[in-house]
């Protein structure tokens, strides 16, 4: 156990954790806030370069037992650079973690018949991100991919909105959509027949009148701007969402949950038959 503090070197390297986004990428580790998302890292195996807490104050019991199970450094921070690291005014976090980043690689979404991925389209609001990670994973989708010049999911903005489930399904960044269309045309090659699908305000067809039963990528666009043009050509469909009132278009997370969520419904409604068996 390790005592710190003051400001010295280490503290700003973590304190840049929380800025800027080529040090988390050199450091290859980033900042997690929160009970829950460290809750959930721990669940799901994450590694972690550092555990810190408030020197001098009591944990409490969940704190002390995330202490127990993790095989992490451990550095017991002075509370005013607690906070900091919390980016709270007044109360010191019980405990912050330093944690691995994961590798960019799309293998680590399963291919599967039943997959079900989100393909986020240069978004620029970390938060939105965020959300959209949760979405994904409340609904059952088998992984996230950010393409393009886009914000970064481990921005903390980002980590805090996902409310965990950052930790719980992959995301995958990738710099352009010929990556993804690549690994689309491996996986058809290996018998996973996955089809895009791009949302748009303009789009072809209802959401709820399109099949989202087989495995699917479903492509939001940035946020201003919709889908790249790039990304309208490389999909086999588009679909819109129908929308009343005076709101012209719906935030790009909350179009992505909509979709999320007609999928899972489909695919709920696809699975009785098999699960109820036949009734006589």
């Amino acid at each position: 156990m390790l005592k710190i503090t003051t400001r010295n070197a280490r503290f700003q390297q973590w304190q840049a954790l929380l800025t800027n986004r080529a040090k988390r990428q050199r450091s290859g580790e980033f900042l997690v806030q929160g009970v829950r998302p460290i809750t959930v890292a721990v669940e799901r195996g994450w590694e972690f370069h550092a555990l810190l807490y408030p020197d001098g104050l009591a944990l409490s019991s969940w704190g002390r037992d995330i202490l127990a199970k993790v095989e992490a450094p451990r550095m017991a921070l002075a509370p005013e650079l607690m906070r900091e690291l919390g980016e709270k005014d007044e109360e010191s976090p019980e405990l912050l973690a330093v944690a691995r980043l994961p590798e960019d690689k799309l293998d680590r979404i399963p291919a599967a018949a039943d997959m079900l991925v989100v393909v986020f389209d240069r978004p620029a609001a970390p938060g939105n991100i965020g959300t959209l990670v949760r979405s994904a994973d409340a609904f059952g989708a088998s992984g996230v991919i950010i393409t393009g010049h886009a914000a970064d999911p481990y921005d903390p903005r980002a980590v805090r909105a996902s409310t965990g489930s950052l930790f719980a399904i992959p995301v995958v960044r990738v710099a352009s959509h010929r990556e993804v269309l690549s690994w689309v045309a491996d996986m058809r090659g290996h018998g996973v027949s996955a089809e895009i699908v791009g949302t748009d305000e303009h789009g072809a067809v209802d959401v709820a009148s399109h099949a989202f039963t087989g495995p699917s990528l479903i492509v939001i666009g940035n946020e201003t701007r919709g889908l790249s043009a790039a990304w309208r050509e490389s999909c086999g469909q588009t679909v819109r969402i129908p929308i009343t009132g005076t709101a012209s278009s719906l935030n790009a997370a909350t179009a992505a949950t909509v979709v999320l969520y007609e999928a899972a419904r489909q695919r709920a409604l696809a699975a009785r038959p098999a699960e109820g068996g036949v009734r006589g």
